[in-house]
């Protein structure tokens, strides 16, 4: 049964990345119509828009992709273990093209309000245009890491020159033979630095808390490799459903650091340092949970990225983080970063404790103890992870709360997809969901999503009012969870995963660190008990 009221669509979503493919072809197969808009000029979500030099995926591409089509993986071809925005952007033009997507998919359009209509049992969307679309249900597959952090630095309009923020990468700027100023030393600047001191005359990092950074060890996809793959692609999808983290690495050791010599340890960290995230994974399984076993990894990480590769002390010392546990902030993947410091054209400036950035001028950064001079400043500063997207738009629920005001000191949810007193509004991957290889899980978010409607279809309900004891309950669990793990060490060190990053809000628990695969059993328990979370309605109340 479709909705009593006429609207445009039945659903309306926002974000035409991996959430938008997914929820086009789950929510399509349930029988709704929809369209997806996206303020971007084309498809890619995270990959339309991150196009700085370097810019690639952290997670391996043969699991970094939606699993819904075996023709699909069957098909694709990643030509490397790391894709480039470039070519996971051609993936979902492949993926797009294989389901006949694009009449779906607007793009140069910019949702900028969805109030929800109590009385009607609708949403009413507005685009930047003015323009307004209604829906039964809307849903945002914005992502959690979309909306810019732009740092509150004087003077920023002053400067002459290109002053944007990485994931804002002008089309066609050279930088060859220029001065480049680099303001943040996050993942982003992990893989830009190697890339753009290449050519730059001169790059400098303005760095505020030292990174662990792990190695990439970025090599070819080989037809062998990719026969392995594709032979056993059903074992690699399971992995990442039975994954803590939804990758594809084996399960637990049954190894754990307390339980092992300082010998046996060692050798256990260098016969699996093959790169990516499976060395934390896949060595011994108390290393994210006791600080003794922390620490062993951290100190085996800082000797062999940092001390073996950075030839100038000071700058090794510098680079080395201190005072907080590995994963309190979320490390990114080594594609030469700390090599490039070793070139004559890069320096690294700390702005924390030696030289703090005063203001931007018209020629370059001042801080308190010199003026740099760049032809370019790029604007490396993370994101309003999870919740920013969603901020940025007046998404107005039951008595005209908009959305970001009722987050202002807690971002409560059900499970990360739907929130107290918004009816018929999805999130996908929203705050309080876990942080995992993201098309995983944006494939369990569509899939509960789609049976979710398909049950409202089935029996006639027109609206759903999700539960405030519900997402009291999931609030409560995420945090005391949250508080048992070196992650809830994150608000020290300004970590994104905790919000720490952000001036206009107050640190706080963005992520359920009660595994990814446990998460999506509960999503599944969910499903399979009729979706007890959420109250549903024949009518509008």
């Amino acid at each position: 049964m479709q909705s009593s009221q006429t609207t445009d669509f039945d659903a309306i979503v926002v974000g035409a990345g991996f959430a938008g493919v997914a929820l086009t072809h789950y929510l399509r197969e349930a029988g709704l119509s929809l369209r997806v808009f996206d303020r971007a000029p084309d498809i890619g979500g995270t990959w339309a828009w991150n196009k700085y030099p370097g810019a690639a995926t952290d997670s391996e591409g043969y699991y970094y992709c939606l699993t819904f089509s075996k023709e699909v993986l069957e098909e694709w071809t990643w030509s490397k273990r790391y894709p480039g925005w470039e070519e996971t952007q051609n993936y979902l033009r492949f993926v797009a093209d294989k389901f006949d997507m694009w009449p779906h998919l607007q793009f140069n359009t910019e949702i900028t309000r969805a109030e929800y209509q109590a009385d009607r049992g609708i949403w009413i969307v507005t685009t930047g245009d003015g323009a307004t679309h209604t829906c039964r249900f809307f849903i945002s597959g914005m992502g959690m890491i979309s909306q810019p952090q732009i740092p509150n630095i004087p003077g920023q309009t002053t400067f002459k020159g290109p002053c944007f923020h990485s994931s804002r990468w002008p089309e066609g700027l050279e930088f060859a033979g220029k001065r480049v100023g680099i303001i943040g030393a996050g993942a982003t600047t992990v893989q830009m630095l190697p890339e753009v001191a290449k050519t730059a005359a001169s790059v400098t990092v303005f760095q505020r808390t030292p990174n662990f950074v792990m190695p990439a060890m970025q090599k070819p996809m080989t037809p062998e490799w990719e026969k392995e793959i594709k032979e056993n692609y059903q074992e690699i999808i399971d992995k990442c459903r039975n994954h803590v983290f939804g990758m594809g690495f084996n399960p637990p050791s049954g190894r754990t650091v307390a339980e092992s010599t300082p010998e046996e340890v060692q050798q256990v960290f260098e016969e699996n340092w093959h790169g990516s995230f499976r060395w934390v994974f896949e060595t011994f399984d108390d290393l994210l949970a006791t600080p003794e076993a922390n620490k062993a990894a951290a100190d085996f990480i800082i000797e062999k990225m940092i001390k073996a590769k950075v030839e100038d002390p000071d700058t090794a010392e510098l680079l080395t983080p201190k005072g907080y546990p590995l994963f309190a902030k979320r490390p990114p993947l080594d594609h030469g970063y700390y090599e490039a410091f070793n070139r004559d054209n890069v320096k690294l400036v700390d702005i924390k404790d030696y030289e703090p950035i005063v203001e931007i001028t018209e020629t370059g950064v001042r801080t308190t103890q010199n003026h740099h001079e760049f032809d370019i400043i790029v604007l490396a500063t993370g994101f309003k992870a999870y919740t920013g997207a969603l901020e940025a738009m007046d998404i107005v629920g039951e008595g005209g709360q908009i959305l970001r005001d009722k987050w202002q000191d807690q971002s409560s949810s059900i499970m990360g997809v739907a929130v107290a007193g918004y009816p018929n509004f999805f999130m996908v991957t929203g705050p309080q969901a876990p942080f995992a290889n993201l098309p995983t899980s944006i494939e369990q978010n569509a899939q509960w999503i789609s049976e979710c409607v398909k049950k409202m279809n089935a029996e006639g309900k027109q609206v759903f009012y999700p539960s405030a004891t519900a997402e009291e309950e999931w609030t409560n669990l995420t945090a005391e969870i949250h508080a048992q793990t070196m992650m809830a060490e994150g608000d020290k060190v300004n970590s994104w995963m905790m919000g720490a990053n952000r001036e206009d809000r107050k640190a706080r628990v963005l992520i359920f660190f009660g595994g990814a695969h446990v998460y999506y059993d509960k999503l599944k328990e969910s499903s399979d008990a009729g979706f007890p979370e959420l109250a549903f309605a024949d009518t509008a109340a």
